[in-house]
């Protein structure tokens, strides 16, 4: 890529970045856009005619969710197919069908089977699931050599293509550095699965999905004492061809090395690499309308484009925050132990959804829990980024209903106080910056405000920097959900809200610093009416 191109390329990603944080005042186009919710897509990929191959069923623990959220050193990414098989499962499997009375206005249409949700352990925003997974399978793996589909209605994996294509893989791989694994997980987007709905902001929102599902795995893998590093720099274009898509609708935004052997340590077969076969079967479409939107085009095609990746200390310059000092904080407590098994935590995780009540106030240990765990265990390690202590990004916290903390708004200081922010009262300040109508924020115990730096990420690293910063969001955001369901808390991310405000009430204005996501937490109302229908 020439220096021109590079610079039209950060242009792009840096415009998009501020119209997505400006959008409560100044609208994205198309302005008229209604989605056709007769119409929207299919919410799991099918190929047809592709064989099924059942995944064994993971009977074993994964560990401690306090374990998975524990940073580690690096361990081997060395998995047999039931260890693989359960972290798909516990990820993005299909687990319960839930029926509740809650702030969404979709309640009704969920009763009739056709229009059911199921929930997965990987939260998604607006609960559309638009991320698909593929397994490249090579040598010495427990299956056929070739490239597979996660079909996740039937947890089964669909072979599109048969041959060792591993080594096309590693070739896509070489600006980030050399890889020896055996097999490899590539997630994908499809754009219009997301952005049927959310049009030109989609892609603010499916680039975190993927750091929810990239966080997901890392604290599944830390909990069974495994390891999983993510490369986010990669030949783009080549990853599409190989399992035939177009990059402007559809791309790998990820890639997972893995090591799958019949028994762990078991040797490697050299790849052999003839030609370059690409998967030529196709999807089948169930809406007979793609509309494409020129902005997720744009970006999309500027950080599909980008080009080796940065060296790690570039990347930690680019979002470094400075940290809030301690002067003035509220020490909070030890934080209350995560004693549950991470399978336990993914299932029980779900959005409340305007469920939340103040009349039980936070403990403070929880809420140093979720502050702890969240921000320690939940920042994303990539092989671009290894994070330090700091991370690339903070937390801001807006308390309401918290035991010993007064309500008002706060830094999360890095050894764990609350440093108090000046500004007016939360209420109705809260509740009047948040656009959507299904959640009450004032009856959350508190708002927990994901700030990073996107435009100077964007400046430093490229186009592509925008999704690493993005991923990180929605790894955080994974964290902060299990960590509440294994505390009994209530949880509920959100996007809708004026980023303008926030960022003015946070103190930020003066800096180039944004909130990125809101999290709220706090308990939920007793005894509400509520269905849960666990699959098999």
């Amino acid at each position: 890529m020439n220096l021109a191109q590079d610079n039209r390329e950060t242009a792009t990603a840096r415009d998009y970045v501020e119209a997505v944080v400006r959008r409560a005042r100044e609208p994205m186009p198309p302005f008229d856009f209604e989605p056709d919710w007769g119409d929207q897509p299919y919410r799991h990929k099918v190929y047809t005619e592709a064989d099924h191959l059942p995944l064994p069923r993971d009977g074993k623990p994964v560990g401690p969710l306090a374990t998975g959220l524990t940073p580690a050193r690096d361990a081997a990414p060395e998995f047999d197919l039931p260890t693989l098989s359960g972290m798909l499962a516990d990820s993005y499997g299909l687990g319960v069908r839930r029926m509740g009375v809650n702030g969404n206005k979709d309640n009704e249409g969920r009763t009739w089977y056709g229009a059911a949700t199921w929930a997965r352990g990987t939260a998604s925003g607006g609960g559309l699931y638009p991320l698909e997974i593929y397994l490249v399978a090579g040598r010495g793996a427990p299956v056929t050599p070739g490239v597979y589909h996660y079909y996740t209605p039937r947890h089964t994996l669909r072979r599109l293509l048969a041959g060792d294509l591993t080594g096309r893989v590693r070739d896509a791989l070489d600006a980030a550095g050399a890889s020896t694994a055996n097999c490899y997980l590539l997630i994908s987007v499809k754009l219009w699965k997301n952005a049927f709905k959310y049009n030109s902001f989609s892609y603010h929102a499916v680039t975190m999905d993927v750091g929810t599902l990239l966080g997901g795995w890392q604290t599944w893998a830390r909990a069974r004492g495994l390891g999983l590093t993510p490369r986010l720099w990669y030949d783009e274009e080549a990853l599409d061809r190989l399992l035939g898509l177009e990059t402007a609708a559809e791309g790998v935004m990820a890639v997972v090395p893995v090591e799958l052997r019949d028994r762990p340590g078991a040797p490697a077969s050299p790849p052999v690499l003839r030609g370059e076969p690409a998967v030529a079967r196709t999807e089948l479409e169930r809406s007979r309308t793609l509309i494409r939107f020129d902005q997720v085009e744009s970006v999309h095609l500027a950080a599909a484009a980008a080009g080796a990746a940065p060296p790690p200390d570039a990347a930690e310059a680019a979002f470094a925050i400075p940290a809030a000092d301690d002067v003035g904080s509220i020490r909070l407590p030890a934080p209350a132990s995560l004693d549950m098994d991470v399978r336990t935590a993914v299932r029980r995780r779900r959005s409340s959804f305007g469920r939340f009540s103040a009349r039980r106030r936070l403990a403070a240990d929880k809420l140093s829990a979720l502050l702890h765990h969240g921000t320690e265990g939940g920042r994303l390690q990539t092989a671009e980024v290894r994070q330090g202590r700091h991370g690339l990004h903070r937390i801001a916290v807006f308390a309401n209903h918290v035991d010993g903390v007064p309500s008002g708004a706060y830094d999360f200081t890095p050894d764990g106080g609350l440093r108090p922010i000046a500004g007016d009262p939360l209420s109705p300040f809260l509740q009047q910056q948040y656009f959507l109508d299904n959640y009450n924020l004032e009856q959350a115990a508190a708002v927990l405000a994901v700030i990073g730096r996107p435009t100077a990420a964007v400046e430093a690293l490229g186009a592509r920097g925008y999704r690493l910063a993005n991923a990180d969001v929605g790894a955080l955001a994974q964290a902060f959900y299990t960590c509440a369901a294994a505390l009994g808390v209530g949880c509920g991310a959100a996007l809708g809200f004026d980023n303008v405000s926030l960022r003015d009430r946070g103190g930020l204005a003066a800096g180039d610093e944004w909130p990125m996501l809101i999290v709220m937490v706090g308990h939920e109302r007793e005894r509400s009416a509520e269905l849960d229908l666990r699959m098999a």
